[in-house]
């Protein structure tokens, strides 16, 4: 009788789970363009059990110098400090064997599943990120009155009229007007297939093949990270796209080991037919835009935040001072 190889055969949890989570941040297209910065410091504060983790900080001076008159006393001014909060997300997916089955005949098939394992991760870590801007820039109701707390990084061209209201150079230069005179920190714009199809055909594109890899594409220096999560409204000559521009590092990543946490498992249904084999990977991370804390307002569950409450805008709050957060959302059309 042949031998059957089995999940349980090839995954080694130990080594399978480092090498997900290494190759996930190879695959991400946020981390390769400096968007989104893992640090230890982050590892760290997401293996805490707390659904949130608090980053105090002291705030920046501010002011003017005195001049100096002899036997004046100079006015006392103090240094005050606030807090950024983190949350902890906390995501799981498990796969049948049938959905591994090919990679199992691979010859190294722990890397081949591995692979699919990250790539999957990769893609729900730019939609994660998406998620969450929505709420960080969005809007909610206190009574009669709309309120939108990063209204100050917000550019929207979107209610001018013909093609004032659309996708321009100029217009891409007022976006990084926003942050005044950090703009020059601005290093990536992430839009929707869409958006990127427009500059496509204007030809405002600069297509860089590197030497591993696939190809980046740049607009005015930044690079060009596509993604159909991006939000959008309306319809026809009249949808309304949201592209968002980020400087190197304003989103924080931490890639959390909990006590009592099991990252990878394998598991099997021996009652189903022949038996089915199952993966489990789980993630316990921090992706954080940096000056904007998270508030925990709307939330449900004690382990944390859905997908759908990090598109609450009331569950965000920045902290920063406007151009020290490095995230501007661009509102305009492109037809």
């Amino acid at each position: 009788m042949p031998a059957i190889t089995r999940l349980s055969d090839v995954i080694v949890p130990e080594l399978f789970n480092p090498y997900v989570v290494n190759r996930t941040m190879e695959l991400s297209a946020l981390l390769q363009s400096g968007i989104v910065v893992n640090n230890s410091e982050f590892d760290a504060l997401a293996s805490q059990a707390a659904p949130t983790v608090n980053m105090p900080f002291f705030e920046d001076l501010n002011g003017e110098s005195e001049q100096v008159i002899e036997d004046k006393d100079l006015d006392e001014n103090k240094i005050t400090s606030n807090k950024d909060v983190a949350v902890i997300i906390r995501r799981a997916k498990m796969w049948g064997a049938t959905d591994l089955s090919a990679a199992l005949a691979g010859s190294d098939p722990m890397k081949a599943i591995g692979d699919l394992v990250a790539g999957f991760w990769a893609r729900d870590m730019q939609k994660e990120l998406i998620a969450l801007l929505k709420g960080v820039f969005g809007s909610y109701k206190e009574g009669a009155d709309p309120i939108t707390r990063m209204a100050s990084n917000i550019s929207d061209i979107s209610a001018l009229t013909g093609d004032k209201a659309k996708w321009s150079g100029p217009a891409f230069i007022d976006a990084q007007q926003c942050l005044g005179d950090a703009k020059e920190q601005l290093t990536a714009v992430a839009v929707h297939s869409a958006t990127e199809a427009f500059l496509r055909k204007q030809n405002l594109l600069e297509t860089i093949q590197p030497s591993t890899g696939g190809p980046i594409n740049i607009y005015q220096g930044k690079r060009v990270i596509i993604d159909d999560g991006c939000p959008y409204e309306g319809s026809g000559a009249n949808m309304v796209f949201t592209s968002y521009l980020f400087g190197a590092g304003a989103i924080a990543l931490g890639n959390g080991s909990p006590v009592g946490f099991v990252p990878t498992e394998t598991d099997r249904a021996k009652r189903k037919g022949s038996g089915v084999d199952y993966l489990i990977n789980r993630k316990t991370n921090i992706l954080h835009p940096r000056g904007v804390k998270f508030t925990n307002t709307n939330v449900e569950l004690t382990e944390g935040p859905s997908r759908e409450e990090l598109r609450d805008a009331e569950n965000w709050k920045p902290v920063y001072e406007p151009k020290q957060i490095r995230i501007v959302a661009f509102k305009h059309k492109i037809g």
